[in-house]
Order: structure tokens, then C-alpha cells, then sequence
């Protein structure tokens, strides 16, 4: 399908992603008064559909379902469709993944697609990608369309019910407001500490199972912990930041040609990367790994720091002033394109890469450790990195730079302090995390997923 054959009311927007979705044959409306004011006359569920720009699955999902005729066609039927742009309307992106995060009881992500009661726009059932047929463990998305706009006709007690709940965890989890110069109770702090321990993963660093991010405000929390705490407690949270932040900058996750680094890794063991790069990420990890080179007085975190700021500097500095937002992963219409002119390599050079690189202790070159002869990719990379090139860290400098606003800006001047030598000062202040803990799918959400699954069946909500 041509994507000029149809056009929605995106085409009047500015946003970049919403563009992307101008010429899709869904009747897409932005957010605004118009879609809310039809949805609530018409009393049709909404659709609410996030992502940004440089999205991969984000991509894949508009190609799959969103530019289709005939799943275009039963979004329209059965939903007032809205797009939103996430890098836009960051406020609504906060409410809906946190929303989702309570109903399925784990994380969001993007693409986003929540479905709204229209009266009070409350979600009634959430996920992220969709395929369009039904694999992999995950329900078709046009079931899940059929399914939704059933449970809205025929069960508004259940979704009543499901509103209350959801508003009152909404409540408990808002923080009230502090007073002015109040720092969290110590309580707090070291109930925060047991949780991040209790999903650190020992062996590879990070939290939690595969996929693996980052969580830069994690290890800034562990960071802060060490140094409030000392002792014994202070030496764990040290610890926990010192193993993650190596691995990250040894593994895929650091991008070895170029600096920075990638979104996430899809595997425990930091190799594979997802090849977006996000400004966000790495304004924070520049500020992190600043941080841990002051506390741990480590030479390897000095040089992410600097390699980070370097990238930053040089690939996500417009020429008009302020920073882009993103590097898309997909590259050539699909992600992480071939680079031209890489031979093949040999098994010889796979083992001398072994060898040399800690990256790769235990990846074994006689067979690939991973589906998709993974493994043997990324000995390719580093072994590329060999023949290419040596980033030039040492004594390296990073000019400082004024800026009027926004997270790269406040965290680019914080590697200055470790540029000229490493100390071992404290850092200052005391931070807390919230962890938001989910007790299980929501009825309503339960019920469309068992429903998909049942073809027929019919369990009670």
C-alpha cells in the first residue's frame, strides 16, 4: 500500500511521529478536545496509541496492523483511534505507562496502546506491542480490539469497579508534597536499598531478567546509599554499582565505535544491544558514571564519562541550538543494518578476540551461545573495533558548554570534575526511590486476555 493513499488529521500536526502516521488509512486524531468530545457523544472506547519517532517496535507495529485496510477498518468501527507523541506530551506518556504498570503488573514501554473508557478517559485494559496475527505467546491484536469492545459493551460493572480501584492506587502511590528542604527518612532509604538488592542480578550485574536496561537512577541511588551509609551496607551498594556499571561499559550495551550507549540489551549478559540511543539515557548515565569514577576512583568509568559527553557533543548537538532527542535503531527500513564492506571472519580471529576482550569470556566459537548465531555478531563487532579504531580518552578533554534548560545541559558539566584526576570525595546529598509494586493483573485485564486466549470461553470477571 502506497502510503500516500490515505491521509488522517495527523497531516496538520509537527510532531515527527505523528507524521509518521499521517498517511496510515486509521482515522487518527491528536489529542486534543475534538476526539475526546466525539468519544464521550458517540460513548465509543478510545484507543490511545504512544510511541515516538526513533521507536522500533513503534515501526513494526504501524507496518504490521496500523497501515493495513482491513485492521484499519475494525479500529475505526470499534474505537475513537488517537495518537500521541511521547516526546510531546510526556505528562500523558507518565499517567498511561504508570496505569499500565498497575493493571498488568509489570512494565510498559512503546508502543503504548491503552484502552480508554471515554466519559473519564480511565484505562480500561493496556499493552504495548501487538502483533497482528497471534505469535509468540503474544494475542493478535485485532482479537484483543474485538475483545476490548465487547467488555466495554457488556461489562461496565466490571469496568466501574476496575475505575475505583485504579483511582484509589493512583492516590496512594502520588507523593504527597515535602516540605521545603525535607530529606527522605532514613527508613525509606534503606527500604529502597533492600529492594534494589533484592532484584540485583549477581552474576552479570544490572536488575532483573532479559531485556536489561540500564536504570541509571538506580545506580545513582546505590552511589548516593554508599556513601550516606559507609560500612559494611555502604561496601554492598558500592559494589552492586561498581559490577553493573563495568559490564555495561565491557559489554554491547557502550557503544565501543562511537560512545555513548544503547537503549537496552535483550539479553542477561549485556551483549546484544537494541541499537537506539536515546539522549535521555545517556545524559544521565553521563552524570552516573561521572559519579562512580569520583567514588570508586576507577580509570574505566572516567573514560565512559568522557567517551559519553564526546558523543553527545558531536553526534546530538544541533547546529540550531539544543540536542536531538534520539537515534533510531532501524536503519535500511529494518534494525541494525549490515555495515558495508565487513568481511567475513574467521574462527581464528574470533578466538584472538576472545582473548582480548573480557566482553567475550565464556562466548565459546565452536557454537553461538545465543539464537541467531548472536554470540559470533558481537565477537565480529569487537573484533571490527580492533581494526578500526582506538577512541582517543586519554587526556581527553570536554569543553564545557552553557545551556539554557534540559537533562543533557544539567548533566554535562558533572564529568568536568574528574577530568584532571580521580578523587575519592563523598558524594553529596541523599536520594529515595519508589518502587511500585503490582499485585497481579487487574480483573478486567484478565478477562480480555483469557477471552483471546479461549476463543469460546467465557470466565466470569
Amino acid at each position: 500500500m502506497a502510503r500516500t493513499a490515505h491521509s488522517n488529521r495527523l497531516i496538520h500536526e509537527t510532531s515527527p511521529y505523528l507524521l509518521q502516521h499521517a498517511h496510515n488509512p486509521v482515522d487518527w486524531y491528536p489529542w486534543g478536545e475534538e476526539a475526546l468530545d466525539r468519544a464521550r457523544r458517540e460513548d465509543k472506547p478510545i484507543l490511545l496509541s504512544i510511541g515516538y519517532s526513533a521507536c522500533h517496535w513503534c515501526h513494526v507495529m504501524e507496518r504490521e496492523s496500523f497501515e493495513d485496510e482491513d485492521v484499519a477498518r475494525l479500529m475505526d468501527e470499534l474505537f475513537v483511534c488517537i495518537k500521541v507523541d511521547r516526546e510531546e506530551r510526556p505528562d500523558l506518556d507518565k499517567v498511561y505507562q504508570t496505569a499500565h504498570q498497575i493493571l498488568a503488573s509489570r512494565p510498559g514501554g512503546w508502543p503504548l496502546n491503552m484502552f480508554l473508557a471515554p466519559a473519564d478517559r480511565m484505562p480500561v485494559f493496556g499493552g504495548t506491542y501487538f502483533p497482528k496475527t497471534s505469535r509468540h505467546g503474544l494475542p493478535a491484536f485485532t482479537d484483543i480490539l474485538r475483545q476490548v469492545a465487547a467488555v466495554y459493551r457488556d461489562r461496565r460493572d466490571a469496568i466501574e469497579a476496575q475505575t475505583d480501584t485504579l483511582r484509589e492506587t493512583f492516590a496512594r502511590i502520588e507523593p504527597a508534597d515535602a516540605a521545603p528542604g525535607a530529606s527522605p527518612a532514613p527508613e525509606l532509604l534503606e527500604r529502597g536499598f533492600a529492594e534494589l538488592a533484592r532484584q540485583y542480578e549477581p552474576r552479570h550485574g544490572g536488575f532483573g531478567a532479559a531485556p536489561k536496561f540500564p536504570h541509571p537512577t538506580a545506580l545513582e541511588f546505590l552511589l548516593r546509599h554508599a556513601a550516606r551509609a559507609g560500612g559494611a551496607a555502604g561496601g554492598e551498594a558500592l559494589a552492586m554499582a561498581r559490577h553493573t556499571l563495568a559490564a555495561m561499559t565491557r559489554g554491547g550495551l557502550c557503544d565501543q565505535l562511537g560512545g555513548g550507549f544503547f537503549r537496552y540489551c535483550v539479553d542477561e549478559r549485556w551483549e546484544i544491544p537494541h541499537f537506539e540511543k536515546m539522549l535521555y539515557d545517556n545524559a544521565q548515565l553521563l552524570g552516573v558514571y561521572a559519579d562512580a569514577a569520583r567514588a570508586a576512583g576507577d580509570e574505566l568509568f572516567r573514560r565512559a564519562a568522557l567517551a559519553t559527553g564526546a558523543w553527545v557533543m558531536r553526534e546530538m548537538q544541533s547546529p540550531a541550538g539544543g540536542y536531538y532527542s534520539t537515534l533510531d535503531a532501524d536503519s535500511e527500513g529494518h534494525e541494525q543494518a549490515q555495515l558495508p564492506g565487513v568481511r567475513p571472519l574467521a574462527a581464528r580471529d574470533r578466538v584472538l578476540a576472545r582473548d582480548r576482550h573480557p566482553a567475550l569470556r565464556g562466548v565459546h566459537v565452536d557454537r553461538d551461545p545465543h539464537p541467531a548465531g548472536i554470540g559470533g555478531d558481537l565477537q565480529d563487532f569487537l573484533i571490527m573495533l580492533d581494526r578500526l579504531v582506538e577512541l582517543p580518552l586519554d587526556g581527553e578533554d570536554i569543553p564545557q558548554i552553557v545551556v539554557g534548560r534540559g537533562v543533557a545541559g544539567a548533566e554535562l558539566h558533572r564529568p568536568a570534575q574528574v577530568l584532571d584526576g580521580l578523587s575519592s570525595t563523598a558524594l553529596p546529598g541523599e536520594d529515595a526511590g519508589q518502587v511500585l509494586a503490582g499485585s497481579g493483573r487487574s480483573r478486567v485485564q484478565s478477562h480480555v486476555l483469557a477471552q483471546v486466549e479461549d476463543g469460546l470461553g467465557n470466565p466470569t470477571l
